[in-house]
């Protein structure tokens, strides 16, 4: 279920009136990790993250890949939602089978996580940890036709099902260069929306997308570029604008960056030399 119904007071102008209302669903889904050889199987938290309810197998996949702890849909033998739990947890918890060949340093993935979330992290340093990880590390630049990235926020807005009902959730969607969509995610965070897509990519055998497009309905921060980068994508276009240093990011690894993707236009911050 992605939305609610909740009973909401509306004020016009003087008047107020009472009525039923939709609201986007948020709860929280924990990621969980079995891992090691099979004759000495382990199983940890991984972590939490608040989400829209459905493709949480999706979402889980994406997450791994982009937080570098796997690199293809090869190492997850399996993403299934855990039985037995708490009755509240039901639906809230997904367990993700690694292969045996996966090496997990414990330790330093509570250390990522937490630098991960930390406002005060030095860029260089951030910059430099992210691209030691890059699996797909791309060697020259796309070249999307204007006309195309002009068409795509309103093939997006089309097919937000959920949005339309609530306007409380955030697009992540990938097309190909001719403007067709492969496949749409919608979240209450922006982050998990991207990582909903990338799982789709990786259970289709789609990455590195290396000729594909990223769509992002909010603006284009360091940690979506990661993102973007860690699955190879050959350009992105957000709504809203970068950072610095997510555009040094799309630089140093030759990902198209677009941003202000709005009313026909939009600013292009990383991008081949002979444009």
């Amino acid at each position: 279920m992605k939305v609610a119904s909740v009973n909401i007071l509306r004020f016009e102008n003087e008047t107020s009136i009472s009525k039923d209302d939709l609201v986007v669903v948020e709860e929280p889904l924990e990621i969980r990790l079995v891992h090691g050889p099979y004759h000495d199987r382990k199983e940890m938290r991984l972590a939490v993250t608040m989400r829209t309810p459905g493709e949480d197998e999706m979402l889980a996949r994406g997450f791994l890949l982009t937080e570098g702890i796997v690199s293809e849909n090869a190492a997850i033998i399996s993403a299934k939602h855990c039985l037995q739990v708490k009755p509240e947890e039901a639906g809230n918890v997904i367990k993700v089978e690694l292969h045996e060949s996966i090496e997990l340093d414990t330790a330093k993935l509570q250390r990522n996580f937490y630098t991960t979330s930390s406002c005060g992290v030095c860029g260089k340093t951030s910059l430099e940890a992210v691209n030691c990880v890059l699996p797909h590390k791309r060697q020259d630049f796309l070249h999307p036709k204007s006309n195309i990235l002009h068409s795509i926020p309103e093939i997006v807005r089309q097919n937000q099902r959920v949005f339309q009902h609530t306007g409380g959730l955030h697009a992540a969607a990938v097309l190909t260069q001719e403007g067709k969509l492969i496949c749409l995610g919608e979240d209450i965070g922006r982050h998990n929306a991207v990582d909903k897509v990338i799982g789709f990519l990786m259970t289709q055998n789609q990455l590195p997308a290396e000729n594909l497009i990223l769509f992002v309905s909010g603006r284009a921060g360091f940690e979506l570029v990661q993102k973007a980068a860690m699955a190879g994508f050959g350009a992105m276009l957000s709504v809203g604008a970068p950072s610095s240093l997510a555009v040094q990011l799309a630089k140093d690894n030759h990902l198209y960056l677009a941003g202000f993707a709005r009313e026909n236009r939009f600013n292009v911050y990383s991008y081949p030399q002979e444009l």
